[in-house]
């Protein structure tokens, strides 16, 4: 035996003769209305709009940074450049320099000690011929030819 309660056909259509059979025929206002949106999807709708919101001053946030972030690498790199620039001459500098206090100390060493004096008068000599002996080389004998094997 079935105790569920079952709608027969018969019981939805007096049910839905009953919706047709009383239409209301006086409008009193006609027109396109949208439907009633329930307060769960304005809720969804207000979360999504207030999450689209944030997501685009995100957005924009990181494009401002972004700027920021290169125009500040940009000057690094030039003052890179720059500061390369400047140590390669102060090599050079500094190389002119010791070269020219070595040659300052050895001048002054020389002048404390006395050990050389300026010429007063300058000597010319004629050119002196010279025989040198000429050493032959040794003679290249064959070369010797290597066999592989046994």
């Amino acid at each position: 035996m079935n105790t569920a309660r079952v709608r027969t056909a018969e019981s939805i259509t007096i049910q839905q003769a009953g919706y047709v059979n009383n239409p209301i025929e006086n409008h009193v206002i006609e027109g396109y209305f949208q439907k009633e949106i329930s307060q769960k999807a304005m809720a969804i709708r207000k979360v999504n709009k207030t999450l689209c919101a944030l997501l685009g001053v995100a957005v924009v946030f990181a494009f401002i940074s972004y700027y920021f972030a290169m125009s500040n690498e940009l000057a690094l790199n030039k003052l890179s450049r720059q500061i390369t620039t400047l140590n390669d001459e102060n090599a050079e500098l500094q190389n002119s320099l010791d070269r020219l206090k070595s040659f300052n100390n050895v001048d002054t060493k020389m002048m404390q000690n006395s050990m050389l004096t300026k010429a007063e008068k300058v000597i010319e000599v004629q050119a002196v011929n010279s025989t040198l002996p000429v050493v032959s080389a040794p003679q290249k004998t064959a070369s010797f030819n290597w066999a592989v094997g046994y």
